[in-house]
């Protein structure tokens, strides 16, 4: 049985012991939404226990880092602990943000742990109408 060229390249590509990297679906393990409005992108992060002092909102050229620092608690002796189901910890998200969007009007608020970013259409992105001479 004669084997195709793009056979092999999906055997090789598939095979366990390739030298092909294998397609990875990118997991976000933070509670976010992100959607599109008639106004602009919106993202919804979520901040559970955290103060708005607690989360940074960078733009670093065209992408949007949203990032916290958890604390690390040490034990202090004193108490012992049953149980610890409350997920206290570090994230760092980013996001490449199209020239469709301006970035340097961006409104960001925090109510009840929520996180929200707004970043409007730019002025080149929205509909204009020409006038015919």
């Amino acid at each position: 049985m004669q084997r195709s060229p793009l056979d092999i390249l999906v055997k090789n590509f598939f095979d366990k012991d390739s030298v092909f990297d294998r397609p990875t679906r990118q997991v976000v393990t933070h509670p976010i939404d992100v959607y599109e409005t008639t106004d602009g992108l919106t993202f919804e992060v979520a901040c559970t226990g955290l103060d708005r002092d607690d989360v940074e909102v960078k733009i670093e050229g065209d992408t949007l880092k949203v990032s916290h620092e958890a604390e690390v608690k040490e034990s202090d002796g004193l108490h012992h602990t049953y149980h610890s189901g409350i997920r206290r910890s570090s994230f760092n998200l980013g996001w490449k943000i199209s020239r469709r969007f301006n970035l340097t009007d961006i409104k960001a608020e925090m109510k009840n742990g929520l996180l929200t970013l707004s970043v409007p259409y730019s002025e080149e992105s929205k509909p204009k109408s020409i006038k015919i001479k």
